[in-house]
């Protein structure tokens, strides 16, 4: 319990309960042309000064439920309502949404769905300036609400010159200077770097501790968000609240149920509850790298545990990274290939810009280097007038599995989406296997290589999602029963046979994610592309769709992916490119690139949990170097297990996690 809820129950009369500052009892949503509600029964309340974290698998309702809770279902989306949402006493199903606005402040999903003004100063006083306050009151709220999310040096410039993360911090600083009592985030650090979602959560930790405000999250970032949540409601598949309570009684206490729904958990959980299962004694259950570090260094190591002489942390064969065609010279990009036998060696520093710089591809590499399936040299790649890519050059070889990382705004998507064609790019600076991309065409190059985008809307533009996926299939004249048969496939795959006659806009955020992701793999087109291919999906829906790329990968697919988890890449990538300003600063090894927190902080990374866990370790040591839950069973005795796990059924009638009575809070 946070000092501000404290703060609030002393200030109710003895033998009173504190009023709610939100209250959702029985809340069924049922969009138009769907056939099932979802959520079908969410009850919780959230209290003034509490921070309070929505979970769930893909499909159970959050992001309908938090439309709910501003107004927006049912008075703009329409949508069939059962139940009640009262905001402040107030029964969002007959008050306007403009009047809730000031009960309520949101961030969607999208940010460029609530985006509309020329800059950002505009943008963020827009709110304010429409509730009539006077000009100095509404200035105050605007360079307030830009400096806490890291935008006021950038004021004068239009919405549409930030990256994603850029705009998802601008939809935050709009939702902030509204001065709503209620926040309600959805996904709100999906897009941003994991400084940006360090700086972000520190600032809305501040914001709720004064104590007036709360915060209702949907996010599937556990690693960032636990810090400061104080309760977690938890929906089934079916959207119905089966749990609620604080983060001890729901996430350490039900982890096990959690997992088996396919919810996210932490990485150190997921790493405690393998380890725990090796028999490794760890309760409490460990929430964050902090919390698992401190909880081995106080306990034996079970008696079964095989602590070989094997240097561990090192990926099983299946995923060990090739040898990579060493990048352009440069002076200060970080190259690499084979991985030593004893694990990564910390790269020794650049004199030219303190990036560290190492050259590891063997002598038969060398020789023979592998002609490169993708070629970019010298790219630079504009937007408007504004130059993204300044001089890029990039190989990437068949077959390989790759991750391009950096800061939000660095270029990472302009990168991916000039080798996928999706943005203009001059003459002879890109090729997929030989193909001049500047010079094919948009449907010639999708037989090439398939691009997701970052925003799953992007891409739909027919009224079913069978139709959608046959779409590509269609306009190469493919017979019609191989288009069904195709279609029908992915379909199975991801989840979405019986959501075949729905429209695609209609669908959850995770199922937009992964039909945009189906639509890709469908046409078989031996090179993917994907900008944050895990946005919006549960734990088991991710793993699902992580597992068949890395089976794409193994059958030969070529595989490109932008991130900013950092875990995903450690346990999948071959090889890792990091970009900085518009230019590749390191390209080499995962191990490598990881092994090195000096580069990880110039280019605004941080360690993924794992390596944060085990990092100074000194009880065990063989933890060290350790940085993917796959190697995890090499160190600890444990029977091999895979990253991805099979998508759970559905859930029957009866769960194990116990629902909460009419009043819990």
């Amino acid at each position: 319990m946070t000092s501000a809820v404290v703060k609030a129950a002393a200030a109710t009369p003895p033998g009173e309960t504190p009023t709610p500052l939100a209250r959702v009892r029985d809340l069924g949503i049922r969009h138009d042309g769907a056939t099932h509600p979802a959520p079908a029964a969410a009850s919780f309340d959230v209290a003034r000064g509490e921070v309070v974290l929505l979970l769930g698998p893909s499909g159970a309702g959050k992001s309908t439920l938090a439309l709910a809770l501003n107004g927006l279902i049912p008075h703009a989306v329409p949508a069939t309502v059962e139940g009640s949402v009262l905001i402040d006493g107030v029964d969002t199903a007959v008050t306007p949404v403009a009047e809730l606005s000031t009960h309520v402040g949101m961030v969607f999903q999208d940010p460029d769905a609530q985006l509309v003004t020329g800059t950002l100063l505009d943008e963020v006083a827009f709110g304010p300036e429409n509730l009539r306050l006077p000009v100095d009151e509404v200035l105050a709220r605007t360079e307030d609400a830009l400096r806490r999310v890291g935008l006021w040096e950038r004021r004068t410039e239009n919405p549409d010159r930030l990256s994603g993360g850029g705009r998802q911090r601008l939809a935050i600083a709009c939702a902030l200077a509204m001065g709503s009592p209620l926040l309600v985030l959805d996904e709100p650090t999906a897009n941003l770097d994991p400084q940006g979602i360090e700086e972000v959560y520190a600032a809305l930790g501040e914001l709720v501790a004064a104590g007036d405000r709360a915060l209702v999250l949907v996010e599937h970032n556990l690693d960032a968000v636990v810090g400061i949540t104080d309760r977690v409601v938890v929906l089934d598949h079916d959207g119905r609240t089966v749990a609620d309570g604080t983060v001890d009684e729901v996430l350490r206490a039900r982890a096990d149920d959690l997992h088996a729904m396919g919810v996210w958990l932490p990485v150190s959980t997921l790493a405690a509850l393998r380890l725990r299962d090796a028999g490794w004694a760890l309760n409490p259950l460990p929430l964050d790298p902090a919390e698992l570090r401190a909880a081995l260094e106080t306990v034996d190591a079970p008696a079964s545990a095989a602590l070989g002489d094997a240097a561990p942390g090192l990926a099983s064969p299946e995923l060990a990274a090739p040898a990579v065609l060493p990048a352009p010279a440069g002076g200060d990009v970080l190259k690499g290939g084979d991985v030593p036998a004893g694990g990564p060696a910390r790269p020794e520093a650049s004199s030219a810009r303190s990036i560290p710089s190492t050259q590891r591809t063997s002598a038969q590499t060398r020789q023979h280097p592998p002609a490169p399936l993708i070629r970019v040299r010298g790219l630079r790649t504009r937007r408007g007038k504004t130059e993204i890519l300044h001089g890029a050059d990039l190989d990437v070889a068949e077959g390989e599995f790759v991750a391009i990382v950096g800061a939000n705004g660095a270029g990472k998507t302009t990168l991916l989406q000039s080798i996928a064609g999706v943005v203009p790019v001059p003459r002879d600076q890109v090729t997929i296997a030989g193909t001049d991309v500047s010079r094919t065409d948009l449907r010639t190059l999708s037989r090439r290589i398939g691009f997701v985008f970052q925003n799953p809307e992007h891409q739909f533009i027919a009224p079913t999602v069978f139709d959608e996926l046959a779409h590509g299939l269609r306009l190469q004249k493919l017979p019609e029963a191989e288009v069904r048969e195709r279609a029908d496939d992915v379909l199975r795959r991801f989840g979405l046979a019986d959501k075949a006659d729905v429209h695609p806009f209609l669908l959850s955020g995770g199922q937009k994610r992964r039909l945009s992701v189906g639509t890709a793999l469908v046409a078989g087109a031996p090179v993917l592309a994907l900008d944050e291919p895990t946005f919006g999906q549960d734990r088991a829906r991710a793993d699902e769709l992580l597992g068949l790329l890395r089976d794409l990968n193994s059958d030969g697919t070529t595989v490109i992916v932008v991130t900013h988890d950092m875990q995903l890449v450690t346990e999948y990538a071959h090889r890792t490119v990091v970009v900085g300003d518009g230019r590749i600063i390191a390209d080499a090894s995962t191990p490598d690139v990881f092994a090195d927190e000096t580069l990880l902080r110039a280019a605004g990374l941080r360690p993924p949990p794992l390596r944060r866990a085990f990092a100074g370790l000194t009880r065990h040591p063989q933890f060290a170097g350790v940085t993917r839950l796959a190697d995890l069973a090499g160190v600890t005795g444990a029977a091999p297990a895979g990253t991805a796990a099979p998508a759970p059924a559905p859930a029957p009638a009866s769960t194990p996690i116990p629902a909460p009575t009419e009043d819990a809070s």
